[in-house]
């Protein structure tokens, strides 16, 4: 991993992102703290004409973006014609909203609708990814709906952007999924796991919980991974402050190694 390709998931400073006023300072404070990318999500209503007018003057790339999932599914062309304002060839299906997971042909259908999008995507040089959460690690028929997501999709067309913490929360391995991902895992979501003094489990920044990211990184490069991208949706105190320990961790774990 460079730390070229590190990157800050705006959903982190959601709060700080409702005008085009406010989306302008917090990308400069991103700019600032040290990330050369950010992943767009969560953002207020801003032209795409300007906020790449503000990347660009910030020296920021748009690595990715998070669409809806109604617009990912039923209106591609118009996030086909968003990411190409935005100079952005990779976005990720967020969260099935509204889709019901509850049996294996429920899932089957879900893939296909995925993989049809992920299609159109494709034929505009735009790569789809699916980010998952905790939900996609129960077993529908002896398999978790994540495996089968997988498996019923081309991986041309739907590809993963796995995220760390709801992996293990799901009871699942991140490396093992980084392997099962090669060839198909061109951004990660970097989010630590905390066991907290009440016995309950929480997000923290990178490097201060129980992930192995000495074994997580690796593997994720190794299965071809472009994109890190720090997110923590939760936050003990100020998000940037956590953008900042997050990206000091990692800045101090690519220089050793």
């Amino acid at each position: 991993m460079k730390l070229g390709q590190l990157a800050a998931q705006c959903y982190t400073v959601r709060d700080f992102l409702k005008t085009p006023a406010e989306i302008a300072a917090t990308l400069k404070k991103i700019r600032a703290i040290g990330y050369p990318a950010v992943q767009l999500s969560a953002l207020g209503p801003i032209d795409e004409r300007e906020l790449a007018a503000i990347l660009d003057g910030e020296g920021l790339v748009c690595c990715a973006t998070h669409e809806s999932s109604e617009n990912i599914l039923q209106r591609t062309d118009a996030v086909i014609e968003r990411l190409l304002r935005l100079r952005c060839r990779i976005t990720a299906y967020p969260y099935p909203a509204g889709i019901a997971l509850t049996t294996h042909d429920d899932v089957i259908r879900f893939s296909r609708q995925l993989n049809e999008a992920g299609r159109k995507l494709h034929a505009a040089g735009i790569t789809l990814c699916y980010h998952n959460h905790h939900i996609e690690f129960r077993k529908v028929g002896g398999k978790t709906i994540l495996e089968i997501l997988f498996d019923e999709t081309d991986p041309r067309y739907v590809q993963g952007e796995p995220d760390t913490y709801w992996i293990q929360y799901g009871g699942g391995d991140p490396v093992a999924w980084c392997h099962r991902l090669r060839g198909r895992l061109p951004i990660i979501h970097l989010k630590d796991y905390m066991i907290t003094a009440e016995n309950t489990v929480t997000m923290c920044e990178i490097g201060t919980g129980t992930l192995d990211w000495s074994r997580i990184l690796p593997a994720a490069e190794a299965a071809g991974c472009q994109w890190f991208v720090v997110e923590q949706d939760t936050c003990p105190g100020d998000p940037f402050e956590s953008l900042r320990i997050s990206l000091n961790y990692l800045k101090e774990l690519s220089c050793g190694s």
